[in-house]
């Protein structure tokens, strides 16, 4: 496995990931994810200035991704962590780990000082590697959930 840049034929793979995901899980499917058209078009909506989503390629099957990009209405300093999904068979081998440091290193290289995300309740074990990487909790939300 390998991680690398979104192409646009990834696009239906990471759909059917992260969505498959939200099933699993029972994770809420309204006002998530779930529904957001960027899911249905990943590699489009990650082609701006300053934003990367990368995958995890396993012999031409993505078995996960995660990207950032600036985070809406706040200092161009700022991004945010999106659409951070595993598949089942991916997990447990570091490749979160490998994802996040992918995102966060080009984060940095892109001018961004500080990083954002937003998760949900029910995701405890990627909250505890987001401890791990110095993410604290936060009292409000940012750009376009928080305005």
């Amino acid at each position: 496995m390998r991680i690398r840049e979104i192409q646009f034929n990834d696009n239906s793979q990471i759909e059917s990931v992260i969505k498959s995901i939200f099933i699993e899980l029972r994770l809420p499917l309204t006002g998530t994810v779930y529904e957001d058209v960027e899911t249905t078009q990943m590699f489009e909506s990650y082609q701006e200035d300053k934003a990367v989503y990368f995958v995890i390629d396993h012999e031409g099957q993505v078995k996960g991704g995660a990207g950032i990009k600036a985070l809406p209405s706040e200092k161009s300093s700022i991004c945010e962590l999106q659409k951070m999904y595993i598949s089942p068979d991916a997990r447990g081998k570091g490749y979160s780990k490998q994802l996040l440091d992918s995102c966060l290193e080009a984060a940095k290289s892109m001018g961004y000082t500080q990083c954002y995300l937003e998760t949900l309740s029910e995701l405890t074990t990627a909250q505890k590697l987001y401890k791990q990487y110095g993410f604290e909790y936060l009292e409000i939300l940012y750009g376009k959930h928080g305005s």
